[in-house]
């Protein structure tokens, strides 16, 4: 019998318990009431802005055995971070139940659970000819659908979610209203009778289907080779045929996408496994309920405009319903890329995706359940055998991560980089991304950013007392908040900086470290590009303690498209105008005589010619002379360029680092790439293969970095930007560093190039408020 007042109280203790993390969403009500019949407690359960609340009475032992459980049999998608209890006078309750959410006037702060990928029993329900639910393109539970992109406020309740608008049937209802059904109250719950339906529209955006048949007719366009945009949970995809030349060759002329690789989603992991060698990590990621993009080797040769030049296929598996029902009609990867034009944001509204998409796409496959916010898919690689992130997107954001050393703070906002952008929201010791937005060099890019924003400060309306930028005067996200916020509630972080502290957050780490933080471009406190830098940081405070030799870049932006423009500031550097006059660089970077001449001049004369300490535009430079790229088509192609050729190049332990220079009058550690330099144009003139000395170049910064780290006495070393994406450098570097004694650590949850940023500015902003707080 349930305990209550009414009977032997000797024994009975009552608690109120506040359960804060991912709880909302997951299906943690019904599991806490089974739990708590299971074990013949009292009381009720039910969700608030802060995350769930139990109320329960029973006796001492079994209240025990309920924490025990509480955490260790929670649903796998949902995250305990923490649970605060207090003693509660007894009531007469006799039964367990599961109350309605509260309707406070206080500030939310409940973690808000990710979109999920379809899980195993709703599969096997959709693939089952029997089932109500066969083939339906919106099957869900609590374990899976979406979450983040159709809720528009907390808690998550099916009316704060764009599913208030589709009335449950008497069946969906009895599943939504039953503690011991998977179902109940699974928010986008729904099926054909009254859930969402699809439909097809052609090219001029007119509705020529519905249902089933819309399915099938984007099936027929897809193995006709046709290009399909399709609705899927957050936004639109641009789909079509992996394995037919000609339509990809199409795909990225409509989409002004010259190079820049395509994602390919798979109709299995034994798909996957034919095209690919998939270790047991990267299996794992491709089958988990974040269902990530994951970088995977390709094993075999296969449509070289997938991914020219690359050895790696972005790989993943359909995740929602109705990227099941394509996958299964169409039986082959398809080309699943952002439904957007190059650089513009990720479209995520039927309306908006005909009109821009036009002259795209051949047709439309699409939803009526709105999506609410846009998310993209995150993208995943496998580095020193952990997930290296290198966009966190659908199934982590907006998941809040804790930072260590700030239990008590106001909140701050984070408006990020120029390039993948992200934002980020933060109060006491959590800090809540957003999904990636990507860079700013559009209207609508800026537009996406505001929209992202805003999307954070309404979900959690307390009002920021702090707004944390980059240093950079030009950045838009900068510039935005310069305009629009008193500059007393602003803070400005150095690039580099919020950099090493985003690697300290993401790793709870407190205290001093050294950060080396390599990346293509941040603005340095003395006006410079920084990008090579070596950072002594304590909290909010750091001291630049080295740095990459700086080099001129001809022509500012116009060089990072052009590392031969790069390669030849690196050797003006070097040897002044003297380099003109040597034969030996010539016949590996290709100028006209006249655009030599101006590139000349604007050396001479340090015309638009910007010093940068830059290891992403030495890479570029090092990429150029080695014959491997000589102009950019996207951003990052030349340094993987160079990656890619230290892979296919066997190990070599010979050979010294590049230089650090400890001279008595150097006041800091640089890092000389001169005679490396000096010697690899000697190498290449007598006949060295370039892989080689790619391999060289990776394995000697690695070195470099160990120098550096010995001479400044650095127990704790941290790795950051985008420079850290490189597989081959990260783990050099990581595997130099221990074998140096240096305790060594690198991005966990967050990518380590600019889409870790706001982490690293919000954690700063977080202290800062701290600090004033305890002055």
């Amino acid at each position: 019998m349930n305990p209550s007042v009414s009977g032997d109280t000797t024994n009975i203790c009552g608690r109120q318990l506040q359960v804060r993390g991912l709880v909302q969403g997951v299906g943690f009500r019904p599991f806490v009431w089974q739990l708590a019949r299971r074990l013949d407690l009292s009381g009720w359960v039910c969700n608030n802005a802060q995350g769930v609340t139990i109320r329960i009475q029973g006796s001492p032992d079994r209240l025990t055995d309920f924490d025990c459980a509480l955490r260790k049999e929670a649903p796998a998608a949902a995250q305990v971070r923490s649970i605060e209890q207090q003693d509660m006078p007894l009531s007469s309750m006799t039964d367990f139940v599961i109350r309605p959410s509260p309707t406070e006037a206080i500030t939310p702060t409940a973690a808000i659970t990710p979109d999920l990928a379809t899980c195993s029993q709703c599969r096997a329900e959709w693939a089952d000819p029997a089932n109500r639910r066969y083939r339906y393109p919106f099957i869900n539970c609590t374990q899976c659908g979406p979450r983040y992109s159709i809720l528009e406020r907390i808690p998550y309740d099916r009316p704060n979610t764009s599913m208030r608008g589709f009335q449950q049937c008497a069946a969906c209802q009895a599943e939504y209203d039953d503690p011991a059904n998977r179902r109940y109250h699974a928010q986008p719950n729904a099926c054909p009778q009254c859930g969402p339906q699809c439909g097809w529209w052609d090219a001029a955006g007119v509705e020529a289907s519905t249902g089933a048949d819309a399915v099938a007719t984007a099936v027929a366009a897809l193995r006709n080779g046709r290009i399909v945009a399709v609705k899927g949970i957050g936004g639109f995809h641009l789909m079509t045929l992996a394995g037919q030349a000609a339509s990809v060759a199409e795909l990225r002329r409509r989409k002004q996408r010259d190079a820049k690789p395509f994602a390919v989603m798979f109709p299995s992991l034994q798909v996957v496994r034919a095209f690919a060698q998939v270790s047991d990590l990267e299996a794992e990621l491709l089958t988990s309920p974040v269902a990530p993009i994951v970088l995977v080797e390709r094993s075999r040769e296969w449509t070289s405009a997938i991914a020219p030049g690359n050895p790696f296929i972005g790989a993943f598996l359909p995740y929602s319903p109705l990227h099941l029902a394509i996958m299964e009609g169409v039986d082959t990867p398809l080309i699943a890329t952002s439904g957007n034009l190059a650089d513009e944001p990720l479209c995520y509204d039927e309306a908006e995706a005909v009109e821009r998409l036009r002259g795209i796409a051949d047709g439309y496959l699409v939803h009526n359940r709105p999506i609410v916010r846009p998310i993209d898919d995150s993208v995943v690689r496998v580095v020193l055998g952990r997930p290296l992130w290198l966009r966190r997107a659908r199934g982590l954001a907006p998941a809040p991560l804790t930072v260590p050393g700030v239990a008590e703070s106001d909140p701050v906002i984070a408006v990020g980089g120029h390039l993948k952008n992200t934002v980020a929201i933060a109060s006491g010791n959590q800090v809540i991304i957003s999904p990636h937005i990507g860079d700013l060099d559009t209207v609508k890019a800026e537009a996406a950013h505001q929209a992202a924003i805003h999307s954070l400060t309404n979900l959690y309306p307390k009002v920021p007392d702090t707004w944390v930028c980059d240093l950079h005067p030009d950045y838009v996200a900068s510039r935005q908040v310069r305009e629009r916020i008193n500059p007393a509630r602003i803070s400005e972080v150095q690039h580099h900086h919020a950099h090493a502290l985003a690697t300290l957050a993401d790793n709870g780490l407190d205290g001093s470290v050294l950060g080396v933080i390599w990346d293509g471009t941040g603005y340095g406190p003395d006006g410079t590009v920084w990008g090579g830098e070596f950072l002594q940081v304590n909290g909010t405070a750091f001291e630049r303690v080295g740095y990459l030799r700086p080099f001129p870049l001809p022509g500012g932006d116009e060089a990072v498209k052009s590392p031969a423009r790069t390669a030849l500031g690196l050797l003006f550097a070097w040897k002044g105008e003297a380099v003109f006059d040597d034969p030996c660089w010539r016949r590996f970077l290709h100028f006209t005589p006249a655009a030599l001449d101006t590139l000349r001049g604007m050396l001479a004369r340090s015309i638009r010619c910007p010093l940068t300490s830059s290891v992403g535009r030495l890479f570029d430079a090092v990429s150029s002379l080695l014959g491997l790229c000589q102009r950019t088509r996207f951003e990052g192609e030349a340094a993987m360029a160079l990656e890619f050729a230290a892979e296919r190049a066997p190990r070599e332990d010979n050979g010294a680092p590049l230089a650090c220079d400890d001279r008595e009058s150097a006041t800091l550690p640089i890092i000389d790439w001169s005679g490396w330099i000096d010697r690899l144009l000697t190498d290449l003139a007598s006949g060295v293969a370039p892989d080689r000395l790619a391999y060289r170049f990776h394995r000697d910064l690695a070195r470099a970095i160990v120098q550096v780290a010995d001479k400044v006495r650095a127990p704790r070393v941290v790795l950051g930007g985008g420079c850290f994406q490189n597989r081959c450098l990260l783990e050099l570097t990581v595997h130099a560093l221990e074998a140096a004694g240096h305790e060594v650590f690198w991005p966990k949850q967050v990518p380590p190039n600019d889409g870790g940023l706001a982490l690293g500015q919000a954690y700063a902003g977080l202290r800062q408020t701290r600090a004033h707080a305890l002055d």
